[in-house]
């Protein structure tokens, strides 16, 4: 008996994501196909012109440009952004430095501060749980 390795695909919005790119303006053999895994790894070590491209001056996915903002996702549609960006909209924006995006750069520093109060109080916890198992 044999056994056959399937090979793992994945769909064209999937690949995009995990390359952080905007699928609609990846070409359209990349959209219009599947992705093989080991495909997706070729890209990430070596990728061609159009995805070094993509990824310098977009247009972004949403989560990229969350990212570049310093803000989340949700922050983001608050400010009424909900269109991928480019580079050059998300640095005119940066520039503008609106007011909610002030806000959200500060809710989001609230955020990070206590995540870190929380992963400092667990630690804390399982510190003294370990001491007192001794």
């Amino acid at each position: 008996m044999t056994s056959h390795q399937n090979t793992q695909t994945m769909k064209p919005a999937t690949a995009a994501k995990k390359l952080g790119v905007y699928l609609e303006a990846t070409p359209a053999e990349f959209q219009e196909g599947v992705v093989s895994r080991s495909e997706l790894n070729a890209l990430q070590s070596e990728p061609p012109a159009w995805l070094v491209e993509l990824r310098r001056n977009g247009p972004h996915p949403r989560p990229v440009v969350a990212a570049k903002l310093g803000v989340s996702i949700a922050g983001l549609a608050r400010g009424g952004v909900t269109e991928a960006l480019t580079t050059e909209q998300i640095e005119a924006i940066k520039q503008d430095d609106p007011e909610w995006l002030q806000k959200e750069r500060a809710t989001q520093a609230d955020v990070r501060k206590e995540a870190v109060r929380i992963k400092e109080k667990n630690a804390q916890k399982a510190q003294k749980q370990a001491g007192d198992s001794q």
